[in-house]
């Protein structure tokens, strides 16, 4: 990403604020979920600056000494954040929660805290739109094989999770009849065991007939007949599959 893009009032504000101290020799942290952008960031702002991550104490140490400007991501991870010296030093770390917020306050002269992708839904969906394109010219997909909008995002970990859902989606959307049969007999091949496999596993491919057949005609009626069994057999299965 060549330039950081946000809506998110909260984002605009850090943005702001390291942009008013920028020239001056303080310190400053950025603290938030992991995966929410706190390292792109800093690097948007801060392009030149050294970095070193808060997992290697030694590290982080050698280069307060060698550098005047620097970016320590994962601050948390230090073993002895008490220990350093950032006086006359400009500072800027990530750390994904506070920690000690003693040290923290003693440490740092501003303290932003950043929202999680669940708070900022203009900069999901902006951050979604770049990880469809990537997926796309990875998986080779046409824009004509699925629509953004239905894809299930999931923002559990943020933008690791929110990546993962898209390329999940665009890959079960790309596949094709073989691909399928593919896909379910190396599942079988690795789990096929016990005593009764050919009803367990007969759900790989009951149930998601089912769930797809009624999203697509919204009549249990309807799908018996697109399916060629009676109601109640349709009914019972919908039962045997937890199927809501």
């Amino acid at each position: 990403m060549e330039a950081f893009f946000t809506k998110s009032e909260q984002v605009q504000n850090i943005i702001k604020g390291f942009n008013l101290t920028k020239t001056l020799f303080v310190s400053s942290i950025i603290i938030g979920e992991p995966n929410i952008g706190k390292k792109t960031l800093v690097r948007y702002l801060f392009p030149e600056a050294p970095l070193v991550s808060g997992r290697n104490q030694e590290e982080v140490e050698a280069a307060l000494l060698e550098y005047d400007e620097l970016i320590i991501t994962d601050f948390e991870k230090l073993s002895n954040q008490e220990s350093l010296n950032l006086d006359n030093k400009r500072v800027i770390a990530t750390a994904n929660y506070v920690g000690n917020q003693q040290t923290i306050d003693t440490l740092f002269a501003f303290i932003y805290t950043m929202p999680s992708l669940k708070e900022r839904p203009d900069d999901t969906a902006y951050i979604r739109d770049i990880f469809i394109k990537e997926a796309q010219s990875h998986l080779m997909i046409k824009e004509s094989d699925f629509s953004a909008e239905e894809i299930p995002l999931n923002l559990d970990h943020n933008s690791k999770t929110l990546k993962r859902s898209i390329y999940r989606h665009l890959m079960n959307a790309s596949m094709d009849e073989k691909s399928i049969q593919e896909s379910i007999y190396h599942y079988i091949l690795k789990h096929l065991e016990g005593k009764n496999g050919y009803k367990e596993y007969l759900g790989l491919y009951e149930k998601p007939l089912i769930e797809a057949g009624l999203k697509k005609f919204g009549s249990q009626l309807q799908l018996s007949q697109v399916l060629g069994i009676n109601r109640n057999t349709l009914r019972k299965k919908i039962h045997e599959h937890n199927i809501d």
